[in-house]
C-alpha cells in the first residue's frame, strides 16, 4: 500500500498550475524593464522560492509514481 504523507499546513491548498503562473507573471515583469532594482531582487527570489517549491512537489509525485510501479511490478 502507498504511503501519503499527510499535507502540512503550508501545503494545503497548494497547487503546482498556479505556482507555474505565478513563475511566469514574475519573469514577465522582470523582463518589462518597469521595475526598480530592488523589486527585481525581490520578486527573482520569490520565483526561485517557488521554483524550489516546484521542483519538490514533482519530485515527492515522481517517488510515488515509482513506489506504484515497483508495486505493479511485484504482482
Amino acid at each position: 500500500m502507498v504511503k501519503r504523507k499527510s499535507a502540512s499546513s503550508s501545503e494545503e491548498g497548494w497547487n503546482y498550475e498556479a505556482k507555474v503562473a505565478e513563475i511566469e507573471g514574475i519573469i514577465a515583469r522582470i523582463e518589462s524593464g518597469e521595475l526598480e532594482l530592488e523589486a527585481v531582487f525581490e520578486q527573482f527570489a520569490s520565483a526561485v522560492e517557488y521554483l524550489r517549491q516546484c521542483e519538490s512537489f514533482l519530485q515527492q509525485r515522481q517517488q510515488q509514481v515509482d513506489l506504484l510501479i515497483e508495486t505493479l511490478s511485484d504482482e
